[in-house]
């Protein structure tokens, strides 16, 4: 599981001269959100085929291939088998299935695990093509347009995208340093995925603590070096590349009206 992490595309941004990639990232962020509220309203078979192929159509267009995303997904399946197993759990709806003392899998509760499986799996999709085609600069500097009406009411705009921008610039590195770190302790007989369970937490804290105090090294030396340059917010900032939305980003608002209409009345 730790072995894959680095894989996870989140995070990650893959030039390509695409489209997708030309698009504003006000666009793009205002498209996932709709596709976001689609997600999780999907209930039958035919919408999760829709917002499916929308993926798909989507790493084609931007020239991702399909394997890459889908290889990048594999580090989130113990957190996607977790969630599905408690709702299955959890969810008494049915004829049971199975039964273990007060724990009971229904139908319902099956139900209810794959399609809590399914949405997640589009989320993180989603998001990971929106990282993978707009560089963090575009991302932040979007985020902070699409946020700068709440400047008038004091919100600090300009440091809320940079935090965003610098989270998302870290998740590769992040996952890069936890899976360099288990490879580490790996060698000193550590292991993460067999014996008991009491073990296996040890090891995972031993994982943990050196992660954790590496975050916070890199994170006291980013502010330091932003203080030393007399970072000061983005009052008076210019930009190399100033955002421009064109007829092409504008065709995306009734892209995501269509999508919605054919999620809703499928």
């Amino acid at each position: 599981m730790i072995a894959g992490l680095r894989h996870l595309p989140l995070g990650a941004y893959l030039p390509r001269d695409s489209v997708v990639h030309a698009l504003d990232p006000r666009g793009k962020f205002l498209f996932l959100l709709v596709f976001a509220a689609l997600a999780l309203s999907a209930r039958s078979a035919v919408d999760f085929a829709v917002l499916y192929g929308a993926v798909v159509g989507a790493a084609g267009l931007a020239r991702i291939p399909l394997a890459y995303l889908v290889r990048g997904l594999r580090p989130v399946l113990w957190f996607l088998a977790f969630t599905a197993a408690l709702h299955a759990l959890t969810t008494r709806q049915g004829a049971v299935l199975w039964a273990w003392g007060p724990l009971a899998v229904t139908e319902g509760g099956l139900r209810a695990a794959g399609v809590v499986a399914l949405r997640v799996l589009l989320l993180v999709a989603a998001s990971s093509l929106l990282t993978l085609t707009t560089s963090p600069l575009a991302l932040t500097d979007g985020f902070a347009r699409l946020m700068a009406p709440l400047r008038r009411f004091g919100v600090p705009v300009a440091e809320l995208a940079l935090m965003m921008s610098v989270a998302l610039r870290f998740v590769p590195t992040l996952l890069e340093e936890a899976e360099r770190i288990a490879r580490a302790q790996a060698a000193r007989g550590a292991d993460f995925t067999t014996g008991p369970l009491a073990r296996r937490a040890q090891h995972l804290l031993a994982l943990l603590v050196p992660l954790f105090v590496g975050a916070f090294r890199r994170a006291e030396e980013l502010a330091v070096a932003m203080e030393a340059r007399g970072w000061r917010g983005g009052d008076g900032r210019t930009r190399m590349r100033p955002l421009a939305w064109t007829r092409r980003d504008a065709a995306l608002i009734p892209l995501a009206a269509l999508l919605a209409a054919v999620v809703w009345w499928a």
